[in-house]
């Protein structure tokens, strides 16, 4: 899509994931402070001025990962099983692979889902391409769950906060030392009980 990373030409293809390649690898290795555009340039084998003449700056690299990454997200969603006469347990599919999704790189959840870049802020019509193409998935299985005449895209966001918030505090329980008695534990596999219960109990109180 045409956004303030632009499009590339077939002959551009090449260089551009190149350098996405790089800024993701810099994301989650090193952060957000590792996203320079000197990083980027040095990562891929190239110069600054090459990424400032794909991108147009700083604002373009960083659209393009936003949009990367999102795309990481829906190739995520869309590699769990097929729906089955289960809508319930394909529900909670779906939310055990955004939650696997989160836990695998706290840096780019973060990147997508808060502003670690204080000064970025991504294209408006960027933002709603990617959260409409990745959350298809679970609009989709939400529809299929939810009562006659509900309204289904209202039940899907109600239910990613809850799948969000989980994910979220998590991975911020993940950087601090573990709490003796408290709900989670230090390791993923202790933690999913704990996640599907909540899934469970905003599935009920949604009447999915």
């Amino acid at each position: 899509m045409a956004t303030r990373h632009g499009t590339a030409r077939p002959s551009q293809q090449v260089h551009r994931e190149k350098f996405l390649d790089a800024a993701l690898k810099l994301l989650v290795e090193n952060g957000v402070a590792g996203l320079t555009v000197r990083a980027v340039a040095e990562l891929a084998g190239s110069t600054t001025i090459a990424v400032y003449t794909r991108f147009g700056g700083r604002a373009g690299v960083l659209d393009a990962l936003y949009e990367r990454v999102f795309e990481l997200l829906s190739e995520a969603l869309d590699a769990i099983p097929p729906p089955t006469d289960d809508p319930r347990e394909d529900l909670m599919s779906c939310a055990l692979a955004y939650r696997d999704f989160g836990l695998e790189s706290p840096a780019r959840y973060a990147f997508m889902f808060e502003r670690p870049v204080p000064d970025f802020d991504p294209d408006p019509a960027l933002r709603v391409t990617v959260l409409r193409d990745s959350f298809s998935v679970l609009l989709h299985r939400v529809a299929r769950a939810c009562p006659p005449g509900a309204d289904a895209v209202r039940l899907a966001y109600l239910l990613w906060t809850t799948m969000h918030g989980l994910v979220s505090v998590e991975l911020v329980q993940q950087l601090r030392g573990p709490l003796p008695g408290w709900f989670l534990q230090p390791t993923p596999e202790a933690n999913e009980p704990v996640y599907r219960e909540g899934i469970l109990a905003m599935m009920n109180g949604l009447g999915l």
